[in-house]
């Protein structure tokens, strides 16, 4: 239980080499995989983490190995937020930056073919804001996080109506 199989300095070197791997591969496939998970997605990461932890652990099973790890990760996931909240350059690289998918009514399909987001999904976010259409859309974009921001052309109807009261 107390004793290694490898150095702590090795745990430490394998812990970053796999964090920062993840890191890249998550942010390669897209800002939808990490925002909107779906069923198979949480499977892929669960088989994922086990998948990668022979390769952090080098066959270390013991208590402070796993501890060494676990403080290895959570403080490189702290040290990660602290970069790219001070430095714009490199949020735009780990973050990426929101994509506007539809502008005054009109969709853009090669930002959503690049963002792998298909018709029903963004229809889905449209009703949600309450728009029926994509005529009815201001803008609608698609954040870091997976969500998709929605802002209805106002009605100047209504505007009209409520003015004059």
């Amino acid at each position: 239980m107390w004793n290694m199989a490898v150095p702590w300095w090795e745990l430490v070197v394998r812990g970053v080499v796999v964090y920062v791997f993840l890191l890249a591969l998550l942010r390669i496939t897209g800002k939808r995989q990490v925002g909107q998970l779906a069923p198979f997605d949480l499977v892929l990461l669960l088989v994922l983490a086990n998948a990668v932890q022979n390769s952090m652990n080098a066959g270390d099973n013991s208590l402070i190995g796993g501890l060494i790890i676990a403080t290895t990760l959570i403080g490189l996931n702290f040290l990660v937020s602290l970069v790219t909240h001070r430095n714009k350059k490199l949020e735009a690289i780990v973050e990426g930056r929101p994509q506007i998918l539809i502008h005054n009514g009109k969709l853009f399909e090669d930002v959503m073919a690049k963002a792998q987001l298909t018709h029903h999904e963004l229809n889905a976010a449209l009703r949600r804001s309450g728009c029926g259409s994509v005529a009815e859309v201001h803008s609608a974009i698609l954040e870091n996080n997976g969500a998709i921001s929605v802002v209805a052309v106002k009605d100047k109807t209504a505007e009209g109506k409520n003015g004059s009261s």
